[in-house]
């Protein structure tokens, strides 16, 4: 996806599902998603172990998640080996895009998402995607 085509839709975009998020301070997930909270962004934590993190209701799968809300984009801080499940998950609800956090790679489940048709960034960091774009 061209800086241009990511700036347009993130500017587009309002709900964020977060998979692994940490409700630790010193997490970077905790770190990245309240950065886009703060920039208007409403999150939605994906995490089983907890009920509420950042203010907001958690919910143990995407699935459960997309029942209550509309799913622009998914971002995981899940590790290599367990994202390829997430994005199948992801790819069922068909945000407009999915994004693995830095560190993250999959490159089998990244063409599963892009042969449905649904955009994917790897080994990035939202946050600091955002800030870089400008948005």
């Amino acid at each position: 996806m061209t800086h241009d085509a990511l700036r347009a839709l993130l500017r587009e975009v309002r709900t964020i599902a977060v998979v692994g998020l940490s409700p630790k301070r010193d997490r970077p997930s905790h770190g990245v998603a309240r950065y886009l909270q703060g920039a208007g962004y409403h999150i939605v934590p994906i995490n089983p172990g907890h009920e509420e993190i950042l203010g907001e209701r958690s919910y143990p799968t995407l699935a459960a998640a997309a029942r209550d809300h509309a799913i622009d984009v998914v971002d995981v801080f899940r590790r290599s080996e367990h994202a390829g499940a997430v994005v199948d998950e992801a790819i069922a609800l068909r945000p407009r895009l999915i994004w693995l956090q830095q560190g993250v790679v999959d490159a089998a489940a990244a063409a599963r998402a892009e042969a449905a048709g649904i955009p994917i960034e790897m080994d990035s960091c939202l946050a600091v995607q955002h800030r870089i774009l400008e948005v």
